[in-house]
């Protein structure tokens, strides 16, 4: 009994403190295993297949201490720096 207690005080700090366990962007994570082809600063280049993966790194990223040749697992999630609206295909007009 004390447990469920402990365990609802810990629900109800967090719900009063507004701590969600999901991060702030609700993006989808993905992942893929490929050795390292090219790393910079900020990029990684993993071959998967015949195609290279390029991926964004920022200064917030663990374990950019990998060297080429190296199997790695990324971890990442897509995010849009543009969103171009396009307006929608009208219909052709029948001829008569």
């Amino acid at each position: 009994m004390k447990k469920l207690t402990f365990c609802l005080g810990l629900a109800a700090i967090g719900l009063a403190l507004n701590i969600n366990p999901v991060h702030a962007a609700d993006a989808k994570g993905y992942q893929v295993t490929a050795p390292v082809v090219e790393i910079t600063s900020s990029y990684i280049v993993v071959k998967k297949g015949e195609a290279n993966w390029q991926i964004a790194l920022d200064p917030a990223t663990k374990g950019t201490n990998v060297k080429v040749g190296d199997k790695v697992t990324v971890y990442y999630t897509m995010t849009a720096t543009e969103i171009d609206p396009k307006a929608p295909k009208t219909a052709k007009k029948a001829d008569k």
